[in-house]
């Protein structure tokens, strides 16, 4: 009996030991990880790239007659473009948010966008929520068809060049 428990609380005390070794050695290649994440988003243009890929998903939603997707993929170009402006301008990761006027305002560009890019700006915002949640996808549905999906699109493509000049 004295040896089962002797075994047992050996064999407690090496996985407890081990596991603590564990558990700094996985922290660790998790916080090395994440650091060159951040490294990665902030110096490598990680957000243009992405922000380019999603302007040419929005063009293949818009192929395939997904005009919901069309939209919230056009406001997601904008968000990240916004991101990537932040990202170079403070050199840090961008706030987790996805207001496009806040993110807009938080890089100081309000008072530069001409006020056409300004109403897309604000046309694209909504679509964020309103792709994401079932209520409101039923209400936008009825608007959303072949010419308003591709004028959104080509509006989206003004407004992601222009902030593309600001990079």
């Amino acid at each position: 009996m004295v040896t089962i428990l002797f075994y047992s609380i050996f064999i407690h005390f090496v996985f407890i030991s081990c596991y603590n070794i564990l558990s700094k050695r996985i922290y660790y290649i998790k916080l090395l990880s994440l650091w060159r994440m951040i490294s990665f988003m902030i110096n490598n243009n990680y957000w243009l790239k992405i922000a380019t890929y999603d302007l040419k998903t929005a063009e293949a939603m818009l192929k395939s007659k997904r005009y919901l997707y069309v939209g919230f993929i056009c406001n997601q170009s904008i968000e990240k473009i916004l991101k990537g402006i932040y990202s170079d301008q403070f050199n840090q990761l961008p706030p987790r948010i996805h207001n496009l006027a806040r993110l807009l305002k938080l890089v100081e560009l309000g008072n530069d966008i001409p006020k056409n890019l300004l109403e897309i700006l604000n046309e694209l915002n909504p679509l964020n929520i309103a792709a994401r949640y079932p209520d409101q996808q039923l209400d936008i549905m009825k608007e959303l068809d072949f010419d308003y999906s591709s004028k959104l699109l080509e509006n989206t493509r003004r407004l992601f060049k222009w902030l593309k000049t600001k990079l």
